[in-house]
Parts: structure tokens; C-alpha cells; sequence
């Protein structure tokens, strides 16, 4: 997504982590069009790597293997009727990277050193001069732990485990609640648990619960930060 910005904001950087189902995506997306801002989604480099160690039958905690995949991978976004469509190796993933066996597989690549090694440089690469929004997990605390604007999304496990599930019904994809809950769990204790770069907030982070907030609402607490960092900018 290009940006065209003023230049109160042309060197902000706005980081939002969180756990899966947390809104992420959803607001990162309408925050990334409504100021300009390029949008770089961290968890779906991981997805393309995982996508492409599956397809070349890596295992997800070879690091020799899976650092020399990264070496040569190409992944980029772009913006195309307010959709984020995700291109690795030349190859439209979008819809391939989003699928229950690729939440848990992204998840146990990002856990070795040299995978994250390698796309926190590229995402860095792509954020440079800003203004950018990330989404991630350690986008506010590895990634950009400047960055002018952090933001940490949360919401109970169930009602994460709801939007998930209503994802997989929407895209076709078959599952229970109950399932979803499931690999919502198991994804939160492996992403906080792991040695490099745990799942955590960022200690200046604004953290926002989200269990009860729609969208407008988290959409208008997050942009009033950004236009509070933007004046401090001027």
C-alpha cells in the first residue's frame, strides 16, 4: 500500500501485537487506509515461510534448511481494493496462508532464531521512512521498539476463538467452536512461551481489551493516539 501522507505523519511508525483473533488484521487494515499509511502484516511473512517450508518438505525446526529458505524468499503486499493480497516467490498466497494447519506451522517456524532473524531485517527494510503500521507479535517490542505509537489488542480466549471460527465459516473451511477454542490456546501458550521473542506487550504499549468493543470503537481509540503522536511530531 503506498502511502500519501502530510508531514506530521510521514515518519511515524504504529505498531499493534497481540495474540490470534485479537483484531489485529481487521484494524490494522482500516487504520493503514483511512491515514495512508503503508501496512506490513508480520504474521503473514511467517505464514509464507511456513507455506513454502511445507511445500519443499522442510521440517519447522530445521534452522539450517529454513535459513537458507529465508535467504532466498521473495514476499511482498499489495493493496488492491481494500484487500492485502500476499505475494511469496511470485505466487498469490492470500487465501493459502490462511488455514488452520498454517496458524500452527507459522507459529513453530517463528520460534526459530534464524527465521525471525531474517524477516525482522526485512521488515525493517520495509517500514524504513515510515509511516507504516505493523501488525504483529513483537512488532512493538523486537521489530520497531521506538516506534512513536504501540498498541497491544487483547480479548478473552473465547471471543478470539468466535472471529476465528466465523473467519474459517466465511472462507469454507471446516471446524467447531469448540475446536477453535482449542488451537486458539495451544497457539497463545506456544507463542508466549517460546525463547526467542516471546508473545508479550511492549512495557509503553496502550493496551486495548477488545472482548466488548466493536470495531468503530477500537478504530477511534487507536487514530487518536496516531493524531496525538503526529502533533508531538510537528
Amino acid at each position: 500500500m503506498t502511502p500519501k501522507t502530510n508531514a506530521k505523519q510521514k515518519r511515524l511508525v504504529v505498531t499493534i501485537d497481540g495474540p490470534s483473533g485479537a483484531g489485529k488484521s481487521t484494524i490494522s487494515k482500516i487504520l493503514a487506509a483511512q491515514e495512508n499509511f503503508t501496512y506490513i502484516d508480520t504474521g503473514a511473512m511467517y505464514r509464507c515461510v511456513a507455506l513454502q517450508a511445507k511445500k519443499h518438505h522442510i521440517a519447522m525446526d530445521d534452522e539450517i534448511r529454513l535459513a537458507r529458505l529465508c535467504q532466498d524468499i521473495d514476499i511482498h503486499f499489495q493493496w488492491e481494493n481494500r484487500v492485502n493480497r500476499v505475494f511469496c516467490n511470485g505466487e498469490e498466497v492470500t487465501e493459502k496462508i490462511r488455514t488452520p494447519e498454517m496458524d500452527m506451522l507459522s507459529s513453530a517456524v517463528s520460534a526459530v532464531p534464524a527465521v525471525r532473524k531474517a524477516l525482522v531485517a526485512m521488515q525493517r527494510k520495509m517500514g524504513e521512512g515510515g509511516p507504516v503500521i505493523l501488525e504483529g507479535r513483537d512488532a512493538g517490542t523486537v521489530i520497531f521498539p521506538q516506534a512513536e505509537v504501540k498498541v497491544y489488542l487483547d480479548a478473552s480466549p473465547l471471543e478470539r476463538g468466535k472471529r476465528r471460527y466465523l473467519e474459517h465459516q466465511q472462507s469454507g473451511q471446516a471446524s467447531s467452536l469448540e475446536k477453535v477454542v482449542e488451537e486458539i490456546n495451544q497457539r497463545d501458550l506456544n507463542d508466549s512461551s517460546r525463547a526467542h521473542s516471546p508473545l508479550s506487550p511492549a512495557a509503553d504499549a496502550h493496551r486495548l481489551d477488545t472482548t466488548t468493543m466493536d470495531i468503530p470503537a477500537v478504530v477511534s481509540a487507536i487514530t487518536r493516539l496516531i493524531k496525538e503522536a503526529a502533533a508531538d511530531e510537528d
